[in-house]
């Protein structure tokens, strides 16, 4: 069960300590109530610290809470999220978006961001944790998806066609409470009859979007899969490009080195949102999920770890394994994916200075693994303990077991069919 009991003050000791910046060998770090008050060296522990209780963690490696910047709460990870969604009241989405929060912190996730819910109830959530009545990771949300009458998600409730429309969506979300604005800039893979390499908004649109809200204080993401959609995304200076995976509608990839080039030279983040799945989707269709995010990332486009967690077949405690598979399947260094999970992502999602990293000030978020995740990525689905904010959190017992976070094992509430996941790759709008 979740525990919300004050930790104390306390001094833990590892082989290993990733600090964001660098990783200390026979490493410590002293916890304060609710922040990391010191890390460093063991043998140079300040004075202060031999008085606190001390724990030891052998053969491990203690480090940043992991962040996922794309997740979707009230998607259940199974064969068909949207149509559980639609059938659903609110209450009843409220009770499975809280569930996959812990799911979620329960695998080592201290910060999530939401990119799509309805009613507003990511913000509800965000609150509940923030306020100690639910358990789950800092949450950023981005309430409705912005989009086209019928458009991708447009059960959500996020329909807007017009300018005044565009700015009116935006105000609301705004005075609803929401972090940032999600738009659908392309179709997607999860709404009949949209084609998500169709560009939902011409680019003039999009940039009514991102003005204001920028006017508001809120960053633009942009779920982008077609060449037009993230083209349009770029033009119009969003913050984020969600998925990017340059699809054609010949579900073929066509990677645009110039405007990968823009990309980078603009400062816009790509969440690639690659998932456990990916390598099985690669061998069944042929298609390699995440062909070109190598190539961006080589051309100094800056990438943050997501996975979609919640879409067809990808449940939120699955999350380690979209880190093993950037490694396994698309050729990534462990340091730098663990970077994607923690210090890059908590930048790109405006809480770099709160989170992402252990050192004095930065909340106390961290997990303690077994073995080395620099040599073996696989180590981040070891975990041995899990704190948020201050607080120890023990998963729920019996939901699942990550000790394979590179290999699809089953959700006890969906089973994972390897032929529906082929199929969402291929599927064709109605």
């Amino acid at each position: 069960m979740g525990q919300a009991e004050a930790m104390p003050e306390e001094v833990l000791t590892a082989p290993r300590v990733i600090t964001g910046s660098e990783m200390v060998v026979d490493g410590a770090v002293v916890l304060g109530d609710r922040t990391v008050v010191w890390t460093g060296a063991a043998k140079a522990l300040p004075g202060e610290a031999a008085a606190l209780p001390r724990t030891d963690y052998p053969g491990s490696t203690i480090m940043p809470g992991l962040i996922d910047s794309h997740v979707h709460l009230g998607f259940d990870g199974g064969p068909d999220p949207a149509a559980r969604m639609r059938a659903e009241t609110d209450e009843q989405q409220l009770v499975l978006m809280l569930r996959n929060a812990r799911d979620l912190l329960g695998v080592g996730v201290t910060t999530a961001r939401d990119l799509g819910a309805r009613a507003y109830l990511d913000v509800v959530v965000r609150q509940a944790i923030a306020a100690g009545l639910a358990r789950g990771p800092r949450m950023i949300v981005a309430a409705r998806p912005v989009t086209v009458t019928g458009g991708h998600c447009w059960y959500m409730g996020g329909e807007a066609d017009s300018e005044d429309d565009l700015r009116r969506i935006v105000r609301t979300h705004h005075k609803h409470g929401a972090d940032l604005i999600k738009v659908m800039a392309t179709g997607g893979f999860m709404t009949t009859g949209s084609a998500p390499w169709y560009a939902q908004f011409t680019a003039e649109q999009l940039a009514v979007i991102v003005a204001e809200a920028r006017r508001v204080d809120k960053p633009v993401a942009a779920h982008a899969h077609g060449l037009e959609g993230i083209r349009r995304a770029v033009q119009a200076g969003v913050a984020t490009l969600e998925h990017c995976s340059w699809v054609t509608e010949t579900n073929d990839r066509q990677f645009d080195e110039r405007l990968a080039a823009q990309m980078a030279e603009r400062r816009i983040v790509v969440c690639p949102t690659i998932n456990v799945n990916a390598p099985y989707v690669t061998e069944l269709t042929g298609i390699t999920v995440g062909e070109n995010v190598k190539k961006m990332y080589d051309m100094g486009v800056r990438l943050i770890a997501g996975t979609d967690a919640g879409i067809d077949n990808t449940p939120h405690h699955q999350y380690a394994g979209g880190l093993a598979a950037m490694v396994t399947l698309l050729g990534f260094a462990p340091a730098d994916v663990i970077a994607m999970a923690t210090t890059e992502a908590a930048a790109a999602l405006g809480v770099g200075a709160v989170t992402g990293r252990l050192a004095a000030g930065y909340d106390a978020d961290l997990i303690v693994i077994d073995g080395d995740p620099l040599s073996d990525i696989a180590a981040l689905g070891r975990l041995r303990r899990v704190i948020a904010r201050g607080r120890d959190y023990v998963p729920d017992s019996g939901r699942f077991d990550v000790s394979a976070p590179g290999t699809p094992f089953a959700d006890p509430d969906h089973p994972v069919d390897l032929r529906l996941i082929t199929e969402a790759t291929r599927r064709r709008p109605a």
